[in-house]
């Protein structure tokens, strides 16, 4: 499992290698960052699973970019594997934070075409951005879409964020299940879409699989990072060998699980609801779920 993605610190260097925990900052081949919103916090979620799952632990690649003009991060991110994806050859390839640049992110597809095994492919945050943009969504396994990137999704016109229609932005969490419907029928949705909000919706070619609504802890809403870590928490269990929407619907379930008790308050850290879920996984994830034949020990 190789997850991607930006660190925001200009002094991060391009870093790959598994991750560990060592204390209260994640650790990646000497280098440490915390367990903040963003990419910090999948990291964090899937390493937490990964961990209590007893498998290898989440292989990461990650590089400083705090988006100032003229900053190189994600070029020589998506560069280093463009040119490496290949040799690395993860089960499952979870692409995250990092500036929406579409010809990079056709560059990389076209590099996974060449590989002997094809990865199970996620995106979320910037790099949703750039696979819809570059008209490639349906090359992905997975999309974890919040309700502005689902109105990005559902823009049939929107090839940048910065274009999308205002209408789309202002759209009311009930929108979600028409949004669903547009991006499919313009083959602008990955194969699978768990759409994060205050309802959880998990839908594949534009039909609605699953609705996860309680418990309804509004203050998740308020709180940076807690959509990053339903995203790690499904790229480990997909990795684990869940089937993808089953995966879909317990990490959907877990985050919120663990939110309640977390005892959640607008003032709560992303990390302290991360550090719930050892406390959910033993009722929440069953060997049963596990399809063998689908499980990825490499990463």
């Amino acid at each position: 499992m190789l997850i991607v993605g930006t660190i925001p610190n200009k002094d991060v260097p391009l870093t790959i290698g598994p991750v560990r925990l060592e204390g209260e900052f994640l650790v990646v081949n000497g280098q440490r960052f915390a367990r903040m919103p963003g990419t910090g916090a999948m990291i964090s979620a899937a390493l937490i699973t990964t961990s209590y799952l007893e498998l290898e632990p989440p292989h990461v690649l990650v590089i400083g970019d705090i988006g100032d003009i003229g900053e190189k991060g994600t070029r020589e991110l998506y560069d280093y594997l463009i040119d490496k994806v290949s040799e690395l050859l993860p089960g499952v390839l979870a692409l995250h934070y990092c500036l929406p640049i579409m010809p990079l992110m056709k560059e990389l597809c076209k590099a996974i075409t060449q590989c002997s095994r094809r990865p199970f492919m996620i995106a979320d945050a910037g790099a949703l951005y750039a696979a819809k943009g570059a008209g490639l969504a349906q090359e992905f396994d997975l999309f974890t879409p919040d309700l502005t990137e689902m109105g990005f999704l559902a823009d049939p016109e929107a090839a940048h964020p910065a274009y999308v229609a205002r209408h789309l932005f202002d759209c009311e969490p009930q929108k979600v299940p028409e949004l669903i419907t547009v991006a499919y029928n313009n083959k602008d949705a990955a194969k699978l879409l768990l759409v994060k909000g205050k309802i959880d919706y998990i839908a594949s070619d534009g039909k609605i699989l699953a609705k996860i609504d309680k418990p309804d802890i509004p203050a998740l809403e308020a709180i940076g990072g807690t959509g990053d870590t339903i995203t790690g928490l499904v790229s480990a269990l997909i990795y684990a060998g869940f089937k993808p929407h089953k995966a879909a619907i317990v990490a959907a379930k877990i985050n919120r699980v663990a939110g309640k008790c977390a005892q959640t308050t607008p003032a709560t850290k992303v990390k302290q609801i991360i550090d719930q879920f050892p406390l959910l996984f033993k009722e929440y994830l069953h060997q049963s779920d596990i399809t063998p034949e689908n499980n990825n020990t490499a990463t």
